[in-house]
């Protein structure tokens, strides 16, 4: 799901940016008073696995990737708001040191990957979960949905990105600039890889993450995770 560099125009990459700053600014003064010394290592781990899974990159048409992200745990266990600085870290050092994503297109990859995925996961996994027991099989399953749903999401923001691309940067001639493919073909060469294989991969590793976790740190799950417009230690 990683764009690269020369796909997307400045007309998008930019405002991308522009999204982000704030976004992020918010993210880290939440945290600053709401994320519990306990939960700190967590983060770093949840970091270090959205990292190492993201590696595992697989090319689709199109120009991008997919792959698992592991923002939909992340978001399950610590809130979305810490999720949107840890998958941000992990694809701020990917695309610098490891060129995977382009650099222009960080704030468009933070978007899709750091923000729209957590914030739609943890909106699913609270909505299916609700009252249920830290081991109750709603809750894993809620987990796994969340995961599914949230990818496809994000997914299908990339491909609108790349799909809007010839209509607004193209030269004299109309031959596009950038991403050459139409929203008619960007959103189904996206929407087909991520709905039929890598969903299925987010919802596996997020719904065994949450029944091992579950099962062996229960505590994890005896509160909710820090809310979407605010946050609890």
């Amino acid at each position: 799901m990683h764009i690269p560099e020369g796909y997307l125009s400045p007309q998008t990459w930019g405002p991308a940016y522009a999204v982000m700053v704030p976004i992020w600014a918010i993210a880290g003064r939440k945290l600053r008073g709401s994320l519990s010394s306990r939960r700190v290592p967590l983060l770093a781990i949840g970091a270090a696995f959205s990292f190492v899974i993201m590696m595992f990159n697989i090319p689709i048409p199109g120009g991008s990737t997919g792959h698992a992200t592991g923002a939909a745990l992340i978001a399950i266990l610590l809130g979305p708001w810490a999720a949107v600085l840890a998958v941000s870290v992990v694809l701020v050092v990917q695309a610098l040191l490891f060129g995977d994503g382009g650099i222009t297109a960080i704030g468009a990859n933070c978007f899709n990957m750091a923000v729209v995925m957590p914030f739609v996961s943890y909106a699913v996994y609270r909505l299916v979960s609700v009252r249920a027991a830290a081991r109750a099989p709603r809750r894993v399953f809620a987990a796994a949905l969340a995961g599914y749903v949230g990818l496809n999401a994000a997914a299908l923001t990339t491909a609108v990105m790349f799909g809007i691309q010839p209509a607004i940067a193209h030269g004299p001639d109309g031959r596009p600039l950038y991403s050459p493919y139409p929203l008619a073909i960007a959103v189904p060469a996206m929407a087909a890889g991520h709905l039929l294989v890598f969903g299925f991969v987010e919802a596996a590793i997020t719904g065994v993450a949450v029944a091992y976790l579950a099962r062996t740190e229960p505590d994890l799950f005896a509160a909710p995770a820090p809310a979407i417009g605010g946050a609890r230690s």
